[in-house]
């Protein structure tokens, strides 16, 4: 079964940390470029960050910048997201996405049509 698996959500206080992970199983994360996206209670779905297969490109948000990292290790068939500085607005559930390598420049557009794995999503609160 192919499937994208995110864990490490979690509440947290504002201006606390999280490393949010995205396990692929049943296929090999190394010709996929890598998407995180996030939506807020009553709010669509937002992309926050991307990474591109080999590693060497990653595109953030406006709102997340300096305070995001995205990272991958192909190894170990993850990719991540440190997430640093959190406020109360980065509430939401985190879902990551894989998308052929050759569909990198829309992924790190956060155009969602030519994702071909969406994981099922990992919940942040940042509450104090």
């Amino acid at each position: 079964q192919l499937q994208l698996v995110e864990s490490g959500g979690g509440l947290v206080q504002p201006g606390g940390s999280l490393r949010l992970s995205c396990a692929a199983s049943g296929f090999t994360l190394n010709n996929y470029a890598i998407g995180w996206f996030r939506q807020a209670p009553g709010k669509e779905r937002e992309g926050v960050s991307c990474i591109s297969s080999s590693g060497s490109g990653t595109n953030y948000a406006a709102f997340v910048k300096g305070r995001f990292t995205i990272s991958r290790d192909n190894a170990k068939n993850t990719v991540y997201l440190q997430m640093n500085s959190l406020k109360p607005e980065d509430t939401a559930v985190y879902y990551c996405a894989a998308a052929t390598a050759r569909k990198l420049i829309n992924l790190c557009a956060f155009v969602e049509g030519g994702v071909d794995y969406w994981g099922k999503g990992t919940l942040v609160t940042v509450s104090s």
